[in-house]
């Protein structure tokens, strides 16, 4: 386990995921895709593009750890409205209701602990596997044809020009379904950003758990990582080699790690201890991955007390 420490201002990111096609390693005894982080160059932009990006989000933090100190928090009272905004090119990308439900679904089980795979939680990590206590429900679904091929980071899904733009995203919860290019699998905005490109975009074929969605990310856990970052949540390794995710609950984690790995892995930071694999902020396969912490838990409800980042979707 690790002290809470504050990052640094290049540490706060908004995140994106993808995948790549690797060799096999020992996490993994088979060739396959991984999940990858690609978050440096969208963090330069986002700096770049507004200054004072750093200022807030070091705020946010300064107000979430006093939360967490003073126990100010929701006790999970929260129930977030989403919008799914559909982009498409072709019919496949134009994903069912059906599709779209499951992915609600999968956020429901895995932020209440009702997910089937929460009982395979190892006994030394059954203390503090948590549940969040926050739930989603499908506002309406807003579709749009395209004639982009696939889309990057860059936002352009939420502008209205080039895709859908954001309904009232200071009470709702905006996430876009489309085609990403460059093996990306989705990516989230941190609280702080502009509300504009506020929300979580995930692509076709890692958005729920049926119609278009591929092994081995087709269990919804896209979204449930991306969520977690929308809430404010780290990777579990904190994108530093032995780095803090700021969750004192936590092991700590030489790194990323994907596959399945075989229980238990070990650390070799300090203490060498049993890494949280399973964990949802960690870079599994969706199967691999199945478990917040109730530190985890304790910094996602900060935001929505009273004077939080995301106090406004009320409690």
């Amino acid at each position: 386990m690790k002290k809470i420490m504050l990052p640094a201002l290049a540490f706060m990111m908004l995140f994106s995921c993808q995948n790549d096609t690797t060799e096999t390693t020992a996490q993994n005894t088979s060739a396959s895709l991984r999940r990858g982080c690609a978050s440096q160059e969208v963090l330069d932009a986002q700096m770049k593009a507004d200054p004072t990006l750093a200022l807030r989000m070091n705020k946010i933090e300064e107000f979430t750890k006093n939360a967490m100190l003073n126990g100010r928090l929701v006790n999970g009272k929260v129930q977030i409205p989403v919008v799914v905004n559909v982009l498409y090119k072709t019919t496949a990308e134009n994903i069912s209701l059906a599709q779209i439900q499951s992915q609600i679904d999968v956020l429901n089980k895995d932020f209440n602990a009702t997910n089937s795979d929460f009982n395979s939680v190892p006994a030394l990590f059954s203390g503090v596997k948590a549940n969040v206590g926050i739930s989603f429900v499908l506002q309406s679904v807003v579709r749009k044809a395209t004639t982009t091929t696939s889309f990057s980071t860059n936002d352009a899904m939420k502008k209205a020009s080039t895709g859908i733009a954001p309904t009232t995203p200071t009470t709702v919860l905006n996430m876009w379904s489309c085609n990403l290019g460059g093996g990306i699998l989705g990516y989230a905005q941190f609280p702080g950003g502009a509300s504009s490109t506020d929300g979580v975009v995930i692509d076709n074929n890692a958005f729920g758990t049926t119609g278009t969605v591929a092994a081995p990310f087709n269990l919804g856990r896209t979204a449930t990582h991306e969520v977690g970052h929308w809430m404010n949540l780290r990777h579990i390794w904190g994108d530093a080699t032995c780095g803090s995710d700021l969750v004192s609950d936590t092991p700590t984690h030489n790194d990323a790690n994907y596959g399945v790995p075989a229980y238990p892995h070990y650390s070799t930071c300090t203490g060498t201890p049993v890494e949280m694999t399973m964990n949802y902020m960690d870079y599994t396969d969706d199967r691999g991955m199945y478990m917040f912490s109730n530190g985890q838990k304790s910094r996602m409800a900060a935001l929505f007390v009273s004077g939080g980042s995301r106090a406004s979707f009320g409690i």
